[in-house]
């Protein structure tokens, strides 16, 4: 029977106030994109969760297609819940998506309102849940109106279903129509998934985190080490059984000379104020205003060193 860590809030760990809501998040969270689904060892997902939570890390992000096979990350988490974490509910910050992707036909798939409540149905039921903190539309739908979207995320709120509603990797005016749409009903967007880091910076450029801002809604990054780019991971070519190697999220024709010029640039760099090329580049994000950065891990060891960034040490 698992017992979190008594000193797990007093380890180093550091929250941020997300937005002008009342939900602190710790500024490393845990995405569950990969190394979570059923292809995985189910005894290793259980070992990084623990770990996470016996440091601090309360918030767990997950999607409704996040796997492989799509669902099996949310099926490993329900068991998760069951296993280890269900004592420990109302300590947790649980956040989950629909919008790509998910069963076939029509309406499994983008922003309409029948797809967005049968998934977080679905959802609730492969997490063993009766509610999750937060909803995200996950992406935006050019197709189906705004408000149809929208009012979605406000019923989900009002049936229970959710306590929070986000919206990741939204258009900047579509976001600002979000923003006002959800404020006026009640029911404020607490947050914006998008990807920043040091390689793709287009929340800054676009203006979407100068938004945030504005509107007083918190910015979580996913991705902020580009999928391991940002390690020295690559520094020394493709290695066998990574993520490029297969050809998936990465593929090899990314890792251009220049590129790679860079990236042992940035290593140089963190080596020479005694920081890993990850550490320095999970710093960089959090410094850029955001209220926390989403990691993936496959390891503890590997999660151990993506929390340097925040002064955790062991």
């Amino acid at each position: 029977m698992y017992t979190a860590h008594p000193l797990r809030y007093e380890n180093g760990m550091q929250y941020n106030r997300c937005g002008q809501s009342g939900v602190l998040l710790p500024k490393v969270s845990l995405g569950f994109w990969h190394n979570f689904g059923g292809v995985d060892p189910y005894e290793r997902s259980r070992e990084i969760t623990r770990y996470a939570f016996d440091h601090g890390i309360t918030h767990f992000d997950l999607a409704n297609n996040y796997g492989p096979p799509y669902g099996s990350a949310e099926e490993t988490f329900g068991r998760l819940m069951d296993d280890d974490f269900r004592p420990y509910r109302d300590e947790l910050f649980i956040s989950t998506k629909a919008g790509y992707d998910m069963w076939p036909g029509p309406y499994g798939n983008w922003g309409s309102r029948k797809y967005l409540m049968a998934s977080l149905d679905q959802s609730l039921k492969r997490m063993h849940l009766d509610y999750v903190d937060l909803f995200y539309s996950h992406r935006y739908d050019p197709e189906t109106p705004l408000d149809e979207t929208l009012q979605a995320l406000v019923d989900v709120v009002r049936a229970g279903k959710a306590l929070y509603v986000g919206i990741s990797r939204w258009p900047l005016e579509a976001t600002r129509t979000a923003f006002e749409y959800l404020r006026e009903r009640d029911v404020p967007c607490l947050i914006y998934q998008g990807r920043l880091n040091l390689l793709d910076r287009e929340p800054q450029r676009e203006g979407i985190l100068d938004l945030c801002r504005e509107a007083g809604v918190g910015f979580i990054s996913f991705s902020p080490l580009a999928q391991g780019l940002l390690t020295d991971r690559y520094l020394g070519g493709i290695p066998e059984q990574s993520r490029m190697s297969k050809g998936k999220t990465l593929r090899p024709d990314m890792l251009t000379d220049e590129l790679l010029g860079q990236l042992k640039a940035w290593n140089a760099e963190a080596a020479s104020h005694g920081e890993t090329l990850a550490e320095m580049a999970l710093r960089w994000v959090l410094q850029q205003g955001v209220t926390s950065v989403l990691v993936g891990a496959s390891s503890t060891a590997q999660l151990q060193e993506n929390l340097k960034c925040v002064g955790l040490r062991g």
